[in-house]
């Protein structure tokens, strides 16, 4: 493991005095989720760090910031990455249902929640 994703073990996510800092919910679903998987046994937290810190890696290269927004933008890449690699969840369905969120969305009135059809 590099020095850099050895460091993510222990690297804090953006948070002030009274817990984490969510702009948007999907940041805070995204943590949970990735939160419960692996504490569910899917993926150990050492795996995570090392493909978030993959994704972090990618992101500085490329010259993306690095506030809240992109954070939990390599939070998200990297919970879609370690789902495919563990065969938890397919990149294929996951387009699939980001297809499927997307089309709901457009089809939503505005301040109506979102739902897929059954």
């Amino acid at each position: 493991m590099s020095e850099m994703n050895a460091a993510l073990l222990d690297m804090p996510i953006p948070h002030d005095a009274e817990g984490p800092v969510f702009d948007e919910p999907w940041q805070a679903q995204a943590f949970a989720m990735t939160v419960q998987m692996s504490e569910a046994g899917h993926f150990s937290w050492r795996d995570w760090a090392d493909t978030f810190g993959a994704e972090i890696a990618t992101a500085t290269k490329e010259g993306r910031g690095c506030g809240n927004e992109n954070y939990y933008l390599c939070w998200l890449a990297a919970l879609e990455k370690i789902l495919a690699d563990k065969d938890i969840l397919s990149t294929e369905v996951q387009k699939s249902r980001k297809e499927e969120w997307r089309h709901a969305n457009e089809h939503t009135e505005h301040g109506k929640p979102v739902e897929l059809g059954s």
